[in-house]
Order: structure tokens, then sequence, then C-alpha cells
């Protein structure tokens, strides 16, 4: 580790404990050379998260697009930020668990099965974007999906 203050790469460990989260290590170091204190921090790298499109592109995930397609799914509905945040994590490590790719539509799916739970009328909304409804039967059957309390089935 190069020491902030001289830039010697020479340094000594005081002492080591875990951050208050749990997801790095905070390290206090000494510098050999000029004595200066330091903290550094170790995380775990994660392997980035890939979203092939419809079209066989390929994009990495991002949580921000996810929250602001629920975001206009709920609006006017009785959800929060904080609600939305979590469910665009819950989806993120859900597809995490299953691979280091997933298809669009597997994201939509999970997004999808956690609004169901969040708000139905939300849900709804989201599905007839996401699945592209063109009529009032398409609203029908997920009402009638929905009435049954039944994961969304792939397209």
């Amino acid at each position: 580790m190069r020491c902030p203050a001289c830039a010697a790469d020479d340094d000594k460990v005081i002492d080591s404990r875990a951050t208050d989260d749990g997801g790095a290590v905070r390290r206090r170091r000494e510098c050999l050379a000029c004595g200066s204190r330091f903290t550094t921090y170790e995380r775990v790298g994660e392997v980035a998260l890939v979203i092939v499109k419809r079209d066989e592109s390929r994009e990495p995930f991002d949580r921000a697009k996810v929250i602001s397609g629920v975001k206009i799914a709920a609006k006017d509905r009785p959800v929060t930020d904080s609600d939305l945040e979590a469910l665009a994590a819950e989806v993120e490590e859900e597809l995490r668990i299953q691979g280091a790719v997933a298809s669009s539509e597997r994201v939509g799916i999970e997004v999808l099965e956690r609004l169901r739970r969040l708000d139905q009328v939300a849900a709804v909304r989201f599905a007839s974007v996401y699945k592209g409804f063109d009529d009032a039967a398409d609203f029908e059957r997920e009402l009638t999906l929905l009435a049954k309390g039944t994961p969304p089935k792939r397209r």
C-alpha cells in the first residue's frame, strides 16, 4: 500500500477489523518511512452482472434502470423510494445468485414477482408495459393471474 503522505510503499498494519456492515475489512496502517498513519479498506471484488437484451446485445446490470422503471409504474401509489431501492436490491441479489449473465426477460420476471407483493396496481401497470399489452383481454389475463397468486409466466 502506498503512503498518502510520502508515497513510500513500505508500511505495517497496526489494527484490522471488519466494518459495521461486514462488507469490508478496515485496516489501520503506519508508514515505515515517515511514520504517517492512514486507513485502508479491503472489499471483495464483485463479478459484473451482465444483462442479455432481446436483440442479443449485452450491457451491465443497472439498478437505477430497474428503480426508474418501477417508479413509473408505482407513480401515485403508496410505495416509498426505500421500497423501490429494496426491490431493486432483491432483484440484483437474485440474479447474481443465478449467475453472472441474465436475460432482460429474467429481470422483468423478477421485478414483476416482487412488485406484485409490494403493490398490485403498480404490478399491473408494470406488466402492461413489460408484456406489451395490446387490448383489454391482456389486462384481464394479468388480473386473473394476480387473483390466483401465481408467479408470472415466462413469455
